[in-house]
């Protein structure tokens, strides 16, 4: 299956086409009952869960009930949570969801995690799995009834870039030789919505959203070097529209209102190094 990703990897993660998928098994999770499914969920839980950058399980179980063919609030939706062995040993996760809006053109896709064990980093796996995405896209498009050539942009929630922070900046260059951007932090005050559960949140006092930078590889526009405040509202509008149909709509609330506090629509926005501090 992973072989057919080859012409879809960005320049930079060429290295993705010598590795002999021969070797590994590849499982597409279609719902919880899975094995696979708790399987996936426990390494992305021991990587992401106590920064609280994942959501609960019923959350993703629910995605996965998601086809693309049927509209949900005015999306049409494919979430894919794929899983990656080795004889038997876990070598990668991988989750995103293609999201589409009816009336509105082209595919965004919600890159949600990237899991590589450690043994298995730099062979190129990384990179076939950041392809994997841009498929799941054309498969979405097709099943809506659209053109798998409709634009496609890629987008990640990331930590800021720290250089006291070697891994992350480590993870950040990678993307950026995948053709990633990141629009101005500095303009764009980017929150990812709060993933956990609603009795801790109602514990704590509330929601606390977190505050990411947008990555995003626009497919086929990666040279440019500015987007328009339309555009990026779009795309994150998308995401939270996306969250919203697992999430309270009071803990909801302050993404969606702190989008007043983007680029006007006709304002250009600079497309940064993922890198640039």
């Amino acid at each position: 299956m992973l072989t057919r990703l080859e012409d879809l990897l960005a320049p930079g993660d060429a290295k993705a086409a010598s590795v002999d998928w021969s070797r590994f098994r590849l499982d597409v999770i279609t719902g919880p009952d899975q094995p696979e499914f708790e399987r996936a969920y426990e390494a992305l839980w021991r990587e992401f869960g106590p920064l609280h950058e994942i959501e609960t399980p019923e959350v993703l179980a629910g995605r996965l009930e998601w086809d693309p063919q049927v509209p949900v609030e005015g999306l049409h939706l494919q979430y894919r949570l794929a899983l990656l062995t080795q004889d038997g040993r876990f070598a990668a996760v991988r989750d995103h969801t293609a999201i589409m809006a009816a009336g509105r053109p082209g595919c965004v896709v919600h890159l949600s995690h990237l899991l590589v064990a450690p043994e298995f980093r730099r062979t190129g796996i990384a990179g076939a799995l950041r392809a994997f995405p841009l498929r799941t896209a054309r498969e979405c498009l097709v099943a809506a009834g659209r053109s798998e050539e409709e634009a496609v942009t890629l987008a990640a929630e990331m930590e800021h870039a720290d250089p006291h922070h070697p891994a992350r900046m480590q993870r950040l260059a990678a993307y950026e030789k995948a053709g990633y951007r990141k629009p101005d932090p500095r303009r764009v005050p980017y929150l990812q919505p709060d993933f956990r559960e609603p009795a801790v949140i109602d514990a704590e006092g509330g929601p606390h959203p977190l505050p990411f930078s947008l990555i995003l590889r626009r497919v086929g526009r990666e040279a440019e070097r500015t987007l328009l405040g339309s555009e990026l509202r779009e795309i994150a509008e998308r995401l939270y529209r996306m969250y919203a149909l697992g999430f309270r709509a009071s803990d909801m609330a302050p993404v969606f209102a702190n989008l007043d506090r983007f680029p006007a629509p006709g304002e250009a926005i600079a497309l940064l190094s993922p890198t640039a501090a």
